[in-house]
């Protein structure tokens, strides 16, 4: 098994190796070179000690010596170099109480989590895999180093982490380290929302985000988002669905394209479902104000989660907004006045958050819910390619115009200013510096 190095990683390894230690390459490239893609960064692995490594090299930077980590920087680009390491115990589901150097590889893989991650590689003695991470990307497996639950005891994220790995390439939890994710999925609750969310998002951007089923079955998402168990368990006995509301959602996730504001929304979309379900006497579940109530609980959850604020309110928006307009065969001016309600920035998002929610219901009315939507498409492209205006940004006059033309800065003016917009709403070819300021005197000369 021979892997492509980069030069100036073989050289780092090289001089390493010339002055009588050990390197090698570890972890995720080792894992994305066995699986035939390109590595975003490449890791390097030592029995050298950091003061050795800064000697043998003419720059480096002490990015995390204390942890053995010394980035060597080669013609501007900065690789890390990391001795091999044991850590102590741990105590805070995260953080060991020390690190040991030690100048056995063997002990430094047997320390890392899962087995995919735990191959070392040089172009001198090949691959290293003491503990099969080869044979378990060959049978599509995530499967802790070792007893699985030292890893995640070492640190809970590990817990996220292999449903993440798992999500992002397609593969399957080993049955014991599945069992000790259940068994220690509340020791999540000492990890920060900040490192939670970051492993959130990448299973929502993988090629499988609808794996996030996991996280509900194996008890993750009880600690950090139990606002999904809920949805995992409300039933929609109505014609237009055929699942519950998490399977709804988790079937939406995959009809819209890899995007965090997109992916987020569909997560979030129906998830005041549970909260505002009224079942009417045939039996049947109705969720009237379910968008409203979910704009304010998207807020909530991803303001707990650390995300940031463009984030949160665009996502927050296109909760409130995913059915906005549901069943309505829309004209051009219908649809103006929508994008302006929703925002010119969001509205070529809503329109993909509509086609995944239809995609992700029953085939009851779905031709005819996905007509009226390219309906909406096209008329959007319209409005577009004639450059109609939508929102004040694009009105012919602004304030200081008005100003300008004798009006008086305040209250009114922004008045006037938002008349002016619905006119040209309902008809875009008054959109004309000319005419709009001859309204504003025409206006004001009747008052």
């Amino acid at each position: 098994m021979t892997i492509e190095l980069p030069k100036k990683v073989n050289t780092i390894i090289e001089t390493i190796s010339t002055a009588g230690h050990e390197a090698y390459v570890v972890g995720g490239c080792v894992r994305d070179s066995l699986l035939g893609r390109t590595p975003d960064d490449w890791d390097i692995t030592t029995s050298a000690k950091p003061e050795e490594i800064k000697n043998l090299f003419r720059h480096t930077i002490d990015t995390g010596i204390e942890h053995g980590t010394v980035t060597v920087m080669l013609e501007k680009e900065g690789f890390e170099v990391t001795t091999y390491r044991i850590d102590g115990e741990y105590e805070d589901c995260r953080h060991p109480k020390e690190v040991m150097f030690t100048d056995k590889l063997t002990e430094d893989l047997r320390r890392r989590d899962f087995t995919i991650n735990a191959m070392a590689y040089n172009n001198n003695r090949g691959l290293i895999d003491i503990f099969g991470g080869k044979e378990d990307l060959e049978k599509g497996i995530i499967r802790c180093v070792g007893d699985a639950r030292e890893r995640f005891t070492e640190d809970a994220l590990r817990v996220l982490r292999a449903i993440r790995f798992s999500a992002q390439l397609g593969y399957s939890i080993e049955e014991r380290t599945k069992e000790a994710i259940e068994e220690l999925a509340s020791s999540l609750k000492n990890i920060s929302a900040e490192r939670i969310q970051v492993e959130l998002i990448k299973i929502l951007l993988s090629p499988h985000p609808d794996y996030f089923r996991i996280a509900y079955d194996t008890g993750v998402t009880k600690v950090f988002f139990p606002e999904w168990d809920k949805a995992m368990e409300t039933p929609q006995n109505h014609p237009h669905h055929c699942f519950n509301v998490g399977e709804h959602i988790l079937h939406s996730l995959r009809e819209v394209p890899p995007d965090k504001v997109l992916r987020l929304t569909m997560l979030l979309h129906d998830i005041a479902k549970p909260d505002v379900m009224e079942i009417d006497d045939k039996g049947i579940t109705h969720f009237h104000g379910h968008a409203k109530a979910g704009e304010i609980m998207s807020r909530d959850i991803l303001k707990r989660l650390r995300m940031d604020n463009d984030t949160i309110n665009k996502v927050s928006r296109l909760v409130l907004y995913h059915d906005y307009g549901k069943g309505i065969m829309p004209d051009k001016k219908i649809v103006r006045r929508a994008i302006n309600k929703v925002g010119e920035d969001i509205f070529p998002s809503l329109l993909l958050v509509k086609r995944a929610d239809i995609l992700a219901q029953s085939e009851y009315k779905r031709e005819e819910k996905l007509e009226k939507l390219e309906n909406w498409k096209n008329c959007y492209r319209e409005i577009c390619k004639n450059k109609e205006c939508v929102s004040l940004k694009t009105l012919a006059v602004n304030g200081k115009d008005l100003i300008e033309a004798g009006m008086e800065p305040g209250k009114k003016l922004g008045e006037v200013l938002e008349k002016l917009l619905q006119e040209v709403l309902e008809n875009p070819s008054r959109n004309t510096r000319e005419y709009l300021l001859s309204r504003v005197f025409k206006s004001t000369s009747d008052a």
